[in-house]
């Protein structure tokens, strides 16, 4: 994976409960776990923004519910420092959910903002978001 710009508070521990941002047909995802994290043996990983994940889908249309997706971390409850020094927090824990192993997004658009950080690692899941932040 790219590296990003700022140093990013590992803020989703496995079974966090995530808003799905996208059109994709999902409502509401668990945190199943982390594709490419770096961890200690016999420590769980967690999940930060811009990263890779795996979800379940809990809520949603019901041919998508219970099965399990690739997904991006656009937003994080924790505050992360960006190099300048501004601290980012944003007000729910969301994923956009991915068609194939490439990062090319299920759905058309992201409700809500998207964090800077995914920009610059996932540009094509950047590219339907209304705003990024």
């Amino acid at each position: 994976m790219k590296a990003i710009s700022a140093k990013v508070t590992r803020g989703l521990n496995l079974g966090a409960t995530l808003v799905v941002a996208d059109n994709s047909g999902g409502k509401i995802a668990r945190l199943v776990s982390v594709k490419g994290g770096k961890g200690r043996k016999g420590k769980q990983s967690c999940a930060k923004m811009a990263d890779m994940v795996k979800v379940s889908i809990r809520k949603g249309v019901p041919d998508m519910k219970g099965n399990v997706f690739d997904g991006i971390i656009v937003r994080q409850k924790k505050p992360y420092r960006r190099m300048d020094g501004e601290r980012v927090a944003f007000e729910d824990n969301a994923v956009a959910i991915l068609k194939d192993e490439k990062g090319n997004p299920k759905g058309t658009q992201i409700k809500g903002p998207v964090a800077r950080e995914v920009m610059e690692r996932w540009p094509s899941v950047a590219r339907i978001a209304s705003v990024v932040y």
